[in-house]
């Protein structure tokens, strides 16, 4: 017994000699962090002065290292842009991108040529070249984390390159905004599309339901589970806290608003801003009934990303060609619009067309790869249904677009498809909800059994509620929100 309290009073003494060591380590560390930290700040500001001397309108900045796309936050990015050089004149405007491949010159042109967009006056393009960090095909495993360590690094080079006045992420990088708000000494706001990790993904991971970002090997195992959401709950934790780094932010969605407010905690400082759709070129396209139609097109638009899941559109349009005749199977098609942002979209769009020859629709299916805005125009002009099948989408344009081209609109019964955009106007029936193959085929045979004047009615019930996502409700619902972050530095 001696022996062991001696051992013990041994420990006691090797713990508490080592305390006051370690408590300073602790102190020389946080300060050596702290001089850092200052040193960079300090380093960053004088940058900025030495970029102030040669160009004195403030920068503002976007990061947005996928702006060569042809995605809903590109149009976002392109619209915001158009409203502060309206609105801001003598700003200069810079835009983070990736796309080295091509010249600031076919950026524009392309912003144009894909949303009809043309911006009053320039933009300065800072090309990055760590774009591949924040790939996912990088991380097979601990995606969310990987991706967010990645955009701190690609955030680092594009400070390092370009130190603004204001920096927006339009983009939803949020680790890059500790970066820029305490060493690049800025102004910092976001546009949040949809939150790195939502309540919805911890409740998946909790109740073990598969789904394309929880995959069944991993659900099926509780102790994987668990781990997992464990993993997902710390990941949370430093999401909120480099989220509430922004001074001002901006959610697209009621979904959205309410994921971001349970994670960052900054109601005073959150708005919504509804994505800019452009509503106005497709409520030009005039709106007939469809009585002398002898075909019906069922059209889909959406980047062709995992969660957009096209899959599910193949099926269910199989399952509704099982509901139908001979000829009236003959008089539909399936016409699947979208982009395609790496080879990895091109593979799913190879894997998708020989799941359309595996289920004996591979004639009624077509593919339109990054088309032109008028060919855009064109297929919503004739379509008859408009399909979008994401679960939880944070917001949808292409079910705006649908709508105001005037297709009847059947979207996935969650997110911003519920929430904000396919609900009752004035009373009417402005669309249609499912959640499954089953449901989708059904309410697809329902639309098409309809009468022409029911589809009409629907149609333009639609299409007077989708005035408040214009681009106009958008810029001034945009500026509104930016004002507190611009008007000291834009004002001057």
């Amino acid at each position: 017994m001696a022996e062991h309290g001696l051992c013990l009073c041994e420990l006691i003494r090797l713990l508490w000699s080592l305390l006051i060591p370690s408590l300073l380590a602790c102190v020389v560390l946080t300060a050596l962090l702290f001089v850092l930290i200052l040193g960079i700040r300090l380093w960053m500001q004088q940058k900025r002065k030495d970029r102030q001397k040669s160009e004195k309108s403030p920068v503002v900045a976007f990061f947005h290292p996928y702006c060569n796309a042809g995605g809903g936050g590109e149009r976002v990015l392109w619209c915001a842009l158009r409203a502060l050089q309206k609105r801001y004149k003598h700003a200069t405007f810079v835009v983070y991108t990736g796309d080295t491949g091509v010249t600031g010159e076919q950026i524009v042109e392309g912003a144009y040529r894909r949303f009809n967009i043309k911006l009053p006056g320039p933009v300065k393009f800072v090309f990055l070249e760590t774009r591949q960090l924040v790939e996912a095909s990088a991380y097979p495993y601990f995606t969310l984390l990987g991706q967010s360590l990645g955009s701190i690094v690609l955030g680092w080079e594009a400070l390092i390159k370009c130190v603004p006045d204001i920096y927006i992420d339009s983009m939803g990088y949020a680790f890059t905004l500790p970066l820029f708000k305490y060493l690049g000494a800025c102004q910092v706001g976001c546009y949040v599309h949809y939150p790195t990790i939502s309540i919805d993904m911890l409740s998946v991971v909790r109740d073990r339901n598969p789904r394309f970002n929880n995959s069944a090997f991993i659900s099926q195992n509780p102790i994987l589970s668990s781990c997992k959401l464990i993993y997902y709950f710390i990941f949370a934790f430093l999401y909120g806290l480099v989220g509430s780094c922004s001074d001002v932010i901006m959610v697209n969605s009621t979904w959205t608003q309410n994921h971001i407010l349970a994670l960052w905690r900054c109601g005073a400082r959150t708005s919504i801003v509804y994505p800019p759709c452009d509503v106005q070129t497709f409520l030009d396209i005039q709106l007939e009934e469809d009585e002398k139609k002898n075909h019906h097109s069922i059209v889909s638009i959406g980047q062709f990303r995992p969660e957009k899941d096209h899959s599910l559109q193949i099926r269910a349009f199989r399952k509704l060609l099982d509901k139908k005749t001979a000829e009236e199977q003959a008089a539909l098609k399936l016409i699947l619009i979208g982009g395609c942002r790496n080879h990895e979209d091109e593979e799913r769009v190879t894997q998708l067309g020989d799941l359309c020859e595996k289920l004996g629709v591979g004639d009624k299916v077509e593919f339109k790869i990054n088309i032109p805005f008028e060919e855009l125009k064109r297929l919503l002009s004739e379509a008859t249904i408009g399909l979008h099948t994401m679960w939880n989408e944070h917001f949808g344009i292409g079910v705006v677009e649908c709508m105001a081209a005037g297709t009847v609109i059947l979207a996935h019964n969650t997110g911003g498809p519920k929430l904000d955009i396919v609900v009752p106007y004035d009373g009417g029936v402005t669309g249609f909800l499912a959640d499954d193959e089953d449901s989708y085929a059904k309410a697809m045979d329902n639309i098409l059994s309809s009468s022409p004047e029911k589809r009409l009615d629907i149609r333009r019930n639609a299409r007077h509620s989708v005035g408040r996502f214009s681009d106009q409700e958008f810029e001034r619902s945009f500026l509104a929100a930016v004002e507190p972050l611009l008007l000291t530095l834009l004002t001057s």
